[in-house]
């Protein structure tokens, strides 16, 4: 692996050496490293790219590392990633994609992870989205997330788009059962002429499930973004989505944050606030010897953590 694949795998995924505990290494299309454990096996697809990613039951305090990079301008990498979570297992899973395109040919990586989590499980999902590179080849990244959850699981999931994606898509599906919590903090940060588009839909079926879904975000620019968020409670429920985002330059942000309440007992909440950055933010840290500039990125720091 060269210079260019470390440093996005460190951005990416922060693996400054081999990882410990189970692990999938996507480059450029084919598999560059695997490892697995007693209780978390990686199993190659044979009907399509991708992989099966299977954890035993009362799995506790391990880790998944499965992060997907390309260096190749005009490659075209596209991977269905399935995962089954064993009753009662506690675990870490990292994704997330980068891209470097020196070239002058599209550079595209879609995802499509769908987890199957069991009874009483609980997941910790983070996925990071980077792009890099002088050429003029556009980097695009498609995620789609598809979760079930039954019976008492947990899932957060923390999702961020760091800079240098030219275009994104990123849809996330998912169901609950009985006692079910997902959680979802999303970041996003566009700059240029970049496009996102973030679509959620989740389906609170079961007795007190419950889902909570916040995205923050920085358009800079004459970058547009587009957040969808539709929570349907069919049963009693609590569901909450928020949507806070900064303008910059010329940038645009659409929020369309909707619930749906099929049950008397469904309690669904939702919040959406866009504007620039407080004039009197800034002059308090100017005044403590900041440039406005310095000022605007510990705002922006601030507000993404």
């Amino acid at each position: 692996m060269d210079e260019i694949q470390k440093s996005l795998l460190e951005k990416i995924a922060d693996i400054h050496e081999v990882p410990e505990g189970a692990y999938n290494i996507r480059s450029n299309g084919q598999l560059e490293g695997r490892n697995t454990t007693a209780n978390i096996d990686i199993v190659t697809k044979k009907d399509e790219p991708g992989i099966d990613i299977i954890i035993k039951p009362g799995t506790k305090n391990e880790s998944v590392h499965i992060p997907v990079i390309l260096s190749e301008s005009g490659l075209k990498d596209m991977v269905y990633n399935d995962f089954y979570i064993g009753e009662g297992a506690d675990v870490t899973i990292v994704a997330g994609c980068g891209i470097h395109n020196c070239g002058v040919d599209t550079s595209e990586h879609d995802g499509i992870h769908t987890f199957y989590i069991g009874k009483n499980a609980k997941v910790k999902y983070i996925e990071k989205h980077y792009g890099e590179g002088d050429g003029a080849g556009e980097r695009i990244l498609n995620p789609t997330t598809i979760v079930h959850i039954e019976d008492g699981g947990y899932m957060e999931m923390e999702t961020t788009q760091i800079k240098g994606v030219d275009s994104t898509v990123r849809d996330t599906k998912a169901d609950l059962a009985d006692g079910a919590t997902l959680v979802i903090k999303e970041k996003i940060m566009t700059h240029g002429r970049q496009t996102a588009e973030t679509n959620f839909t989740v389906e609170l079926n079961g007795v007190d499930s419950s889902a909570n879904v916040i995205s923050r975000s920085v358009a800079k620019g004459e970058s547009k973004q587009v957040f969808n968020s539709n929570i349907c409670g069919n049963n009693q429920c609590y569901g909450h989505t928020e949507c806070d985002a900064i303008l910059m330059d010329n940038g645009h942000v659409k929020a369309v944050p909707s619930l749906e309440a099929n049950n008397l007992d469904a309690s669904l909440v939702h919040e959406a606030a866009i504007g620039k950055i407080a004039g009197d933010q800034l002059i308090k840290l100017m005044t403590l010897g900041l440039t406005e500039a310095q000022a605007e990125e510990q705002i922006i720091n601030g507000f993404m953590k």
